[in-house]
């Protein structure tokens, strides 16, 4: 990141991107584009398909030895330039639900640890590659401009509680997950289909004591469904009291809930 000029939410700088331009659509080629739980929320619903599909068609999941948590990335077509596969000669075809990334190029953002350590410490970066013609640009923008253009207040909403969990002070006391708590973590921020269905057709309703007023919101409602979500992580990966506990389940009956 030293290599960056930091830029604050009032900075300037200058981008635009057309379709005149010989590099429209490079930036769609070649490209690690890492997926946020919004992001997998936003473009499976715009294709239409359940969150199953979504992961099994468009995405892959590296996992290393090394590796703490879940990350999921944009599945490129197989080809000599490696396309997005939303990508077409007129633009990106899920254009409104596009991803985070792809919403803030060129524009960067500093780790998010570094963020939620101490916000002041927030700072952006301009990403300028050599192929892109929209640096060249007279358009001048403010980063906070930018992220209004773009649509991007939303994203930043989930992000912030998608921090709550990844930054949780537990792992910087050393703390992993087991593959059970990893499955559970993918699938609450990943895979919502199953999350509900792990909730209203398992017996977890007989375990867990969750409001009626909860339970009708996150039937249908997957933005609900999501918050409501980090609250069972962060019962059931750090033993926070955010889930109330019927008086009759054993601890065998809760460890057994916690990684089914």
């Amino acid at each position: 990141m030293d290599n960056f000029k930091r830029l604050q939410r009032n900075s300037t700088f200058c981008f635009s991107c057309q379709k005149e331009y010989s590099c429209f659509n490079q930036c769609c080629t070649d490209t690690n584009i890492f997926l946020t739980p919004y992001d997998v929320l936003r473009i499976r619903r715009h294709l239409k398909i359940s969150s199953e599909e979504f992961l099994e068609k468009y995405s892959i999941q590296p996992f290393t030895k090394d590796q703490k948590l879940p990350v999921v990335l944009l599945k490129l077509l197989d080809d000599k330039q490696r396309h997005c596969p939303f990508v077409r000669a007129d633009g990106c075809s899920i254009y409104e639900d596009r991803p985070w990334s792809c919403r803030m190029y060129p524009i960067g953002l500093a780790s998010q640890k570094t963020r939620i350590d101490d916000p002041r410490n927030e700072f952006f970066f301009l990403q300028s590659d050599d192929f892109c013609e929209g640096h060249a640009s007279k358009q001048e923008w403010t980063i906070d401009a930018w992220v209004q253009n773009q649509g991007v207040e939303p994203y930043e909403y989930f992000s912030t509680l998608f921090r709550e969990i990844v930054l949780h002070p537990a792992f910087e006391k050393g703390q992993d997950l087991t593959p059970p708590k990893m499955e559970m973590f993918h699938m609450v921020f990943y895979n919502l289909d199953k999350f509900r269905s792990f909730i209203f057709e398992s017996s977890f309703l007989k375990r867990f004591e969750i409001g009626s007023n909860t339970l009708k919101k996150i039937k249908n409602d997957d933005l609900e469904l999501m918050r409501f979500g980090v609250d069972w992580l962060k019962f059931c990966l750090f033993a926070e009291n955010t889930i109330k506990i019927r008086g009759e389940v054993s601890e065998n009956e809760m460890a057994e809930a916690e990684s089914s």
